[in-house]
């Protein structure tokens, strides 16, 4: 197994269960929060897929789907339009509102534009340091094992919030 198929199969499998979590979900459904400051299922779904496209993008020295694909504009959101869900209030959280089949979109658009990137990378390109800024600096498959981590943390909370729905 390469690298990039290894990489791939990890976002396969984010893709696969946030698709799922949204899946059937109502726009309130996606918005009730588990727990006064707890993140909503849409939210969360929202906030790993920005982080995804942003990382992705920012490391493939490619536009964000977010904005290349018009996202910004189909969400409607009242955020700047490079704001990922990091760090947001109460408030923020609360303006992010969207229904399953634009989720579900924006996941599969950036999806698909990872698996593009992945697809050209080889064991030598994970050593490349795309991150000056910390100590030691960010490789690029650091970088990948982040937004994996990020990626799976988050989906898991959503995971978790939609079967506290049913009580």
């Amino acid at each position: 197994m390469t690298p990039a198929e290894l990489l791939t199969d990890a976002f396969d499998r984010v893709r696969e269960s946030a698709a799922a979590v949204v899946d059937g979900l109502s726009p309130d459904d996606l918005a009730r929060r588990p727990a006064p400051d707890a993140n909503p299922i849409g939210w969360l779904v929202w906030h790993l897929t920005r982080v995804q496209d942003d990382h992705v993008a920012d490391v493939a020295g490619t536009e964000q789907v977010w904005t290349g694909q018009g996202y910004v504009e189909r969400f409607g959101l009242p955020l700047d339009p490079a704001d990922t869900g990091y760090g947001h209030s109460a408030e923020q959280v609360e303006a992010v509102r969207a229904d399953a089949a634009l989720l579900t979109a924006y996941l599969d658009a950036v999806h698909a534009q990872t698996l593009a990137f992945l697809r050209g990378v080889g064991e030598d390109d994970l050593d490349r340091v795309v991150d000056e800024g910390w100590d030691p600096p960010v490789t690029l498959g650091v970088r990948l094992v982040s937004v994996v981590n990020d990626d799976t943390q988050h989906v898991g909370q959503a995971a978790y919030a939609r079967g506290l729905l049913s009580r």
